[in-house]
């Protein structure tokens, strides 16, 4: 297991947070990571204090350029595939070639020990080819009530995919984000989350940090803002855990 998506058609449930943080603690722990910024709010990009490029994702899909002429360096073993606001545009020319990303990501694959995809929030043809493209898929999920509702819907949507475009299509496991161990709210929304899903939820959950929402206006990601922090720690925990599936799937 190589590609691993990131998604959640709801937004603000930390999907770009993890992808950011997730990606550089793989890569502090000796991991080859290519982290691919699919969103078009450029989000995840400037998390790790990249601007706009010429050559990006959307170039890159439309086959103006290879994958590794858009590909940066942004820390050691991590590298970037950036993002930009044209990519809205994509959505329009992906929705007859749900494959397109996969046949551009199948060279990179001897290059990286893993490449992480972060999906726009929305289950739309920029999704739907980071579905077809993923091997795994990490959940994010925020810790409030109507946490399940959102995962059902999504795990009918990669039924389908698994069915018709990507077979090797499996659920690494649901992130509890935003959790705050404070609240009878989110212990309830994590127990009820575990008593559905048992062992696909990530034992790790992340908690809601003021650090980890500080941590993007200064481009850097967790570990390098705020190592000590709660949600440096999460994050670190996170990646192990990651570790650990990928190498048992």
């Amino acid at each position: 297991m190589k590609r691993i998506g990131i998604v959640n058609q709801k937004g603000g449930v930390g999907k770009t947070t993890t992808a950011v943080n997730l990606s550089a603690y793989l890569a502090r722990a000796g991991q080859r990571v290519l982290l691919v910024d699919l969103d078009p709010q450029v989000n995840a990009t400037s998390g790790v204090g990249q601007g706009l490029r010429e050559r990006n994702v959307y170039t890159t899909l439309l086959g103006l350029n290879a994958p590794k002429e858009a590909i940066v360096q942004v820390a050691p073993g991590l590298d970037l595939l950036p993002s930009s606001p044209d990519l809205v545009g994509a959505s329009a020319e992906l929705i007859e070639e749900p494959a397109r990303l996969a046949q551009v990501l199948a060279p990179l694959g001897s290059v990286y020990d893993l490449i992480l995809l972060d999906a726009p929030p929305s289950l739309g043809p920029i999704t739907l080819n980071v579905l077809a493209a993923s091997e795994g898929l990490i959940v994010p999920v925020q810790a409030e009530y109507y946490a399940l509702e959102g995962i059902a819907g999504l795990m009918e949507t990669i039924d389908q995919v698994r069915a018709n475009l990507n077979p090797a299509l499996r659920l690494l496991g649901v992130l509890i984000t935003m959790y705050d161990p404070r609240t009878l709210l989110s212990q309830q929304v994590e127990a009820n989350i575990r008593s559905h899903l048992g062992e696909k939820v990530f034992w790790t959950v992340i908690p809601r940090n003021v650090r980890l929402a500080e941590a993007p206006s200064y481009g850097q990601d967790i570990g390098q803002y705020a190592p000590t922090s709660s949600g440096a720690h999460a994050y670190r925990r996170l990646a192990e855990e990651v570790m650990r599936r990928v190498k048992e799937a």
